[in-house]
């Protein structure tokens, strides 16, 4: 079974979890400590910046699925041959920290173009902006299920309190991250993964309300060492597999 296939059946088992580094986070060093936490941690993926350089260090230090995130269809075509195992239009608190916003039409047209250079073969995930509005969102998610995404991306960061770092800022972000999981759920039959505010005190949330998957970021990325990074990967993983074991007990 390919590590692509590994991720798919956690999805299907609505389980799935990765580890975000960041989709600008070009620092070597703190990426091999996510990419070693999200290994050793137990998550079923870890997604990072398009860098030919990380792309070879990721899949020399881990066996999971590697994604990888960027804005630019050439960007994810180099990561493609650089053999990812998936790639991610989306991530996109580089644009928010800049100020910018991305509309439905720009995500459409980055899609089509990132297809044409790369195939139908590799799995393709998109986030819907949490910005634009719900019914821009639905729209947005049918549009994307009859391109034939593999997987949709909600979030809520950009929409939430984002001068807010503490516990209100985290659950302000996964309530409106998880509201947008519902809202695009009840719209298509794509898999969700719910980002935006995921700690260990929410990763249980999105599932209860339905979500394939969450990703989880910024808990990971602000620990200053590999050993903190493992131990909250850990805590998150425990977490979702006792809640799948009492949903088979059930």
């Amino acid at each position: 079974m390919s590590r692509i296939d590994l991720f798919k059946k956690a999805l299907e088992e609505k389980k799935a979890v990765k580890v975000i580094a960041g989709i600008d986070n070009f620092d070597g060093q703190r990426v091999r400590n996510v990419v070693i936490a999200a290994q050793k941690g137990g998550a079923h993926a870890v997604d990072i910046a398009a860098d030919a350089g990380l792309i070879r260090m990721a899949k020399e230090t881990c066996e999971l699925p590697i994604f990888v995130s960027s804005t630019s269809p050439d960007m994810l075509a180099m990561a493609a041959k650089e053999g990812a195992d998936a790639l991610e239009i989306g991530n996109f608190d580089a644009l928010y920290r800049k100020g910018l916003r991305i509309g439905a039409d720009e995500v459409l047209e980055l899609v089509r173009e990132t297809r044409e250079l790369v195939g139908e073969e590799i799995f393709l995930s998109v986030t819907i902006p949490g910005h634009i509005s719900v019914a821009e969102q639905v729209e947005l998610a049918r549009a994307l299920e009859a391109l034939d995404v593999d997987l949709i991306q909600s979030e809520g960061a950009c929409v939430a309190n984002v001068n807010n770092d503490g516990a209100r800022g985290m659950m302000e972000k996964v309530n409106v991250s998880i509201a947008n999981t519902m809202e695009i759920i009840n719209a298509c039959s794509v898999p969700v993964m719910t980002a935006s505010g995921i700690t260990p005190a929410t990763a249980l949330m999105p599932f209860a309300a339905g979500a394939s998957a969450i990703g989880v970021g910024s808990c990971i990325n602000k620990l200053s060492s590999a050993l903190e990074m493992t131990a909250t990967v850990m805590s998150i993983m425990e977490k979702v597999g006792a809640q799948k074991e009492e949903r088979i007990l059930a």
